[in-house]
């Protein structure tokens, strides 16, 4: 792997190159992978539309790249290792040959019942190797899949259907998560009836709990392959063909289609992948999200697989049986690198070290952590009870946006720093900006994390709406694409991720908008209004505070409290339930009617002492009824 980092010197000059040369630099990286036709240009962009297209008139297949072009030296190579909800079950390891012939296998039981390139289709299944399948499968037809995360509830599912009029939904019948099993297939059932486009849902069999099968739509995923040939020729899409859209929570209540393509993404995801994590072949690497999250996608399905890498897939829960099951399934496996989430530590820490003196963990190489800032005391635990003092810590940050990771330690090359996500990767140019737009030069700012040049496996709209996608990203800065996050870049020029800007809200990593909250809970029929905030969670990194104006009459707020709360879990998911419910007799608001959540916030993270000037709002006293009933 030529593309490799390998000292410190090595990235200061990669870098460089990548600043001054782009084009040559990703033409040098692109060239490693299997192109059906090479590209005329290497990037075509501009900020404004915003246009921008990678290796314009390449032709590939992503699949082609992690199949053929690696089953003969890596055929018999694991390709995925799964380990199951529960450790008594049988641990699946499959073959990059067996794989193969899963996925072309699929590819044909897809093309069978209706599906062609350019179709959408949604999964909406547990941590299982089918859901890797799936999605191979899709794109080895050039089809466009949307994976779902199988927590959403059945109206967010339907919202995400009807966004990309998808034809077919992949599902199982229910979902294992520690000791609670899941039913999914009527979470599936009450979408597809709010919904038009659907002709076909295929059900794997995991839990073996009752379901209804509705019939001429509804198929078993076991019957559905019965016989099916193992053989098949992919479909030669363009680079910039879309290859998966995957929906993020925005400041507005809709959620967003963010769009990926094929060439662009395939090969940032392979070289971030190398790089970060600096794998080598043999090595076991584990990512413990989930594939309905862009993590997943990345960083257990494409980005490893591409680099014909072993990876990881875990259908469980970090506490289930006990607190120790991580530690367990790196020994058991030994893992060499390990990529999780801060939340996931936080969780862990809080129950001791004592889940983790039974284990080694001397597999370990690099550890890892993704979707939010860890902070410094987490960093530490992590560093000195999991990586043993011993291994470097890759704190990445990146978003769906971005594809693939932006700004990271290169492990054991960069020189690491608590709660510092350090340098960024070759090919990313940073700027910060003060709010008037201005770039702030040199060490020791804080600002707008932007960036000035495009990157291979950037969004390259929103499904559908591209002014959405001109209007969030790219209009607050001209010619910047703007991450939506604050930054600090200290004396040493390493980067500090300050959280985010606008109004949405990092739960363990999951990005919520306040507004797709705050529609939720106004759905609860007492409710008035409401007013989300975020606010410092021990655990989450951030939770959920809603002030809710209610008509209270003939109700307890205990029982009101409680079903606005299931409200929350019916609509969006258990994910945004919100942490705290205040009921308050009015929402502190300007004379033009805009609610002051600069005012709630400080209520949240109870810093009373200083409000701030309140006189220009129309109703100054009810911050102080807000405050007494917080307290």
């Amino acid at each position: 792997m030529s593309n490799k980092i390998q000292t410190l010197s090595g990235y200061i000059h990669e870098y460089a190159k990548s600043v001054q040369d782009p084009e040559h630099f990703w033409a040098r990286i692109a060239d490693s992978f299997h192109w059906q036709k090479r590209w005329d240009q290497v990037v075509d962009w501009n900020f404004e539309e915003p246009d921008v297209k990678w290796f314009t008139n390449a032709k590939l297949n992503i699949t082609e790249n992690i199949f053929e072009r690696h089953l003969y030296t890596l055929g018999d190579k694991p390709a995925i290792i799964w380990e199951p909800n529960d450790p008594s079950e049988e641990v699946r390891t499959i073959s990059y040959k067996e794989l193969y012939g899963l996925v072309c296998q699929f590819s044909n039981v897809l093309k069978a019942k209706g599906i062609s390139k350019g179709d959408r289709v949604i999964i909406y299944m547990p941590m299982v190797p089918e859901a890797a399948v799936a999605m191979l499968a899709c794109a080895r037809i050039g089809a466009v899949h949307s994976v779902v995360f199988a927590g959403f509830s059945a109206t967010s599912l339907a919202d995400r259907i009807n966004d990309c009029k998808a034809k077919m939904v992949l599902t199982s019948d229910g979902n294992f998560r520690g000791a609670k099993k899941i039913a999914v297939k009527d979470v599936v059932d009450e979408a597809v009836e709010q919904t038009e486009s659907i002709e076909k849902v295929i059900v794997l069999k995991r839990t073996g709990q009752e379901v209804s099968m509705k019939s001429g739509r509804d198929i078993w995923w076991h019957e559905a392959i019965d016989g099916v040939s193992t053989e098949n020729q992919a479909e030669i899409v363009d680079s910039e063909d879309m290859l998966f859209i995957l929906y993020t929570s925005g400041s507005t209540g809709k959620p967003k289609g963010v769009v990926h393509t094929c060439g662009g993404y395939m090969v940032y995801t392979t070289y971030t992948f190398q790089n970060v994590f600096q794998y080598s072949q043999g090595d076991i690497y584990w990512c413990t999200a989930d594939v309905g999250w862009i993590t997943g996608h990345s960083y257990i399905v494409y980005g490893p697989l591409l680099a014909g890498a072993t990876t990881l897939m875990f259908e469980g829960v970090p506490t289930y049986p006990d607190a120790g099951r991580f530690w367990a399934i790196c020994d058991k496996h030994k893992v060499n690198q390990f990529y999780t989430a801060p939340t996931a530590i936080r969780a862990l820490q809080a129950y001791g070290t004592e889940p983790i003196e039974p284990y080694k963990l001397d597999s370990l190489q690099v550890i890892g952590t993704v979707g939010e800032p860890i902070n410094e005391e987490a960093w530490h635990w992590y560093h000195d009870h999991i990586g043993k003092g011993r291994c470097p810590i890759v704190d990445t940050w990146w978003q769906t946006e971005t594809g693939g990771v932006m700004i990271s330690p290169i492990a054991g090359v960069t020189p690491t720093k608590p709660s510092y996500a350090t340098l960024p990767l070759p090919g990313i140019q940073l700027a910060i900006l003060d709010n008037d737009g201005k770039e702030l030069i040199g060490n020791s700012v804080e600002g707008n994390l932007c960036v000035k040049f495009p990157w291979p496996s950037m969004l390259r709209t929103t499904y559908g709406d591209h002014e959405r996608c001109r209007q969030t990203y790219f209009s607050s800065f001209k010619g910047y694409y703007f991450t939506g996050d604050g930054v600090k870049r200290d004396e040493d020029g390493y980067y500090r991720i300050l959280g985010r800007v606008d109004d949405v809200i990092n739960v363990s990593g999951h990005r919520m908008g306040t507004a797709e909250v705050e529609n939720a809970i106004n759905e609860h029929p007492k409710v008035i209004e409401s007013a989300v905030v975020g606010y410092p969670h021990d655990i989450k990194g951030q939770g959920i505070y809603a002030y809710v104006i209610c008509d209270m009459e003939g109700r307890s707020e205990s029982n009101l409290i409680e079903e606005i709360r299931q409200t929350v879990t019916k609509i969006i998911g258990p994910i945004a339930k919100p942490d705290k419910i205040q009921i308050v007799p009015g929402l502190p608001k300007t004379r033009s009617g805009k609610i002051m959540r600069r005012i709630l916030r400080k209520i949240a993270t109870g810093e009373t002492s200083s409000m701030g000037d309140t006189s220009t709002l129309l109703n100054p006293e009810v911050v102080e009824e807000i405050i007494s009933g917080a307290q």
